[in-house]
């Protein structure tokens, strides 16, 4: 598996010296959730800080567009330093367009999906995106807890990809992710889980990150966490 750990939980006082002990502790992902305030009733930060802590870290950038109109802002958050851009659909009119925006931009595409959102449109926008992402909570805030009706839809959303002949995107949840669900996330069909309070509120970071590995360490691999494993800034380690 691989783990995103979602900056809006780290000590935002002392950001450059939480990167640095992310590293350290062997995470290579960093969640960045991006929210205005409209789309989600919460507002975060924006390009600047990226701008701001890329220079200081190696960590794949997995950014979390939480916001209106996501189109407006690629370019903005591309060069700031994101890796991928993930958009919500329900936030965006044309989902497809935006996605081949992304790409042709050499950024990793997703697309995410609220947990009351049909995913039935996935059989026609599968083609056009690098990662699937189902939020296990109602997004805004961090320390909810996992809905238990996203189980299904993971298994659902990986059924479909399947369907599609993309059995090969690997599928990310966001919310209420902790050790102790992990494995059942897991074998719902997750690859990479996103991990806020749960994680950043346990320190030492290497020892909550083994924790989460070993939830999972006895499920088989996946093609789809293979090739996601190969979204790094720095070489592959084992996933």
């Amino acid at each position: 598996m691989i783990l995103s750990p979602s900056l809006l939980s780290a000590d935002l006082s002392c950001l450059v010296a939480e990167l640095s002990a992310l590293e350290d502790a062997g995470v290579r992902w960093l969640h960045l959730d991006i929210m205005d305030g409209s789309f989600v009733p919460n507002i975060t930060f924006g390009p600047p800080l990226i701008r701001a802590i890329r220079p200081h870290s190696r960590l794949f950038f997995d950014v979390h567009l939480m916001i209106e109109y996501p189109a407006r802002y690629l370019h903005d958050f591309r060069d700031a330093g994101a890796d991928m851009l993930v958009l919500h659909a329900e936030a965006d009119r044309n989902p497809r367009r935006t996605l081949a925006a992304i790409r042709d931009m050499g950024l990793k595409s997703g697309l995410a999906f609220n947990p009351g959102t049909d995913i039935s449109s996935l059989r026609w926008l599968a083609p056009d995106l690098d990662m699937l992402l189902l939020m296990g909570v109602n997004p805004g805030f961090s320390g909810q807890s996992f809905l238990p009706e996203a189980y299904d839809k993971i298994r659902a959303a990986r059924a479909l990809l399947a369907a599609t002949g993309a059995q090969d995107t690997p599928v990310q949840v966001d919310g209420g992710v902790c050790p102790e669900n992990t494995a059942a996330i897991m074998e719902a069909g997750a690859d990479i889980l996103v991990s806020g309070s749960a994680f950043f509120g346990h320190k030492p970071y290497d020892a909550r990150l083994a924790a989460f590995m070993r939830a999972a360490e006895h499920l088989p691999p996946r093609p789809a966490l293979d090739k996601a494993c190969g979204w790094r800034r720095e070489p592959p380690a084992s996933c």
